[in-house]
């Protein structure tokens, strides 16, 4: 944690989703213990699976957005509730814009109380279809405000000021990660996301559904690197925000036939409608995550991407 306090106990919220699952893991791993808080809207228990016996581990099923309390110390808090995928959040945009503002503070509330270290989990998605070529955490965005994409960008830049506001207002210990496009094992495989879409598609035998010509660009951080990341800035001192994902850059279309090389699969590709404000380019620079985190990926895009494959296919 910052200025090298000890972790002893962490409160995740959205812990049985995706990226927060593998947090919890890897806390448990390292000793702390972990109160996981999630309302399952997206989250999944089978993503908990080995921690169902671990003394060291509980999971409380409640809503952020509801006032709530964890008993006992509490040393760093890690907020990553809210739905993170164009389909979850577009079917849920009320929750997502409720769990940005009022999850986000009622866990600020909570780190104050407990005099913690705040983690919010931001996303690149606060720079919108972006202007500026690679992201640096400077640039301010290019984000639609009443756009089908808004409940998510802008429920993330309001929880980005919110932090800043309780760091200045209230004396939080605060940092902030962005996120950048994280793939890995326990994706569900229909999230809407392209990798879990193009490795489903190629080991069905389908066509793989590229949006327009394939052109735009993506940055995939394989999971455990953006694990390795959030607990990177978990324990530094710099406020953030700070950006962590993979530099290496790839457009859609090569990231469809690298997945369908890798699964063995014939299956054709077809163009679909590229949705509204989908963004042309993301890769993040991080200089400074590597400067003040001592933090870069390490994981390879197709070793990574061969685990998830293997993960994906053994769910059939």
């Amino acid at each position: 944690m910052g200025e090298g306090r000890p972790v002893r106990r962490a409160v995740v919220t959205g812990g049985a989703g995706f990226v927060g699952s593998h947090l919890c893991d890897r806390l448990r791993a390292e000793g702390t213990e972990v109160v996981c808080i999630d309302n399952l809207i997206t989250g999944s228990t089978g993503n908990l699976r080995a921690r169902e016996a671990d003394p060291g581990f509980s999971l409380e099923v409640r809503d952020v957005c509801d006032p709530f309390d964890v008993a006992g110390p509490v040393d760093l808090v890690l907020h990553l509730a809210s739905p993170a995928s164009p389909h979850d959040y577009a079917r849920h945009p009320l929750e997502t814009l409720r769990t940005g503002a009022q999850g986000t503070a009622n866990a600020l509330d909570l780190a104050h109380r407990k005099g913690a270290r705040f983690l919010l989990a931001s996303t690149s998605e606060v720079y919108g279809d972006p202007l500026v070529h690679p992201q640096t955490e400077d640039y301010w965005g290019n984000v639609n405000p009443v756009g089908p994409r808004s409940q998510y960008d802008e429920a993330k830049r309001y929880a980005e000021a919110l932090t800043t506001a309780y760091r200045g207002a209230r004396g939080v210990d605060t940092v902030i990660v962005r996120l950048f496009n994280t793939y890995g094992p326990r994706m569900r495989p229909k999230d809407g996301r392209a990798v879990p879409t193009f490795v489903t598609q190629a080991l069905a035998g389908e066509p793989l559904t590229v949006a327009g010509d394939g052109s735009q660009t993506r940055s995939l951080c394989y999971v455990d690197d953006t694990v390795g990341g959030i607990l990177a800035a978990a324990a530094a001192a710099h406020p953030g925000p700070v950006n962590l994902g993979n530099p290496v850059e790839l457009t859609i279309l090569e990231l469809a036939r690298r997945v369908r090389d890798l699964c063995g699969s014939a299956s054709p590709i077809t163009f679909v409608a590229r949705p509204v404000d989908d963004p042309g380019l993301r890769r993040p620079d991080i200089a400074l995550a590597r400067a003040e985190l001592g933090w870069q990926p390490v994981v390879d895009f197709d070793k990574g991407l061969a685990m998830t494959v293997d993960w994906f296919s053994r769910l059939n």
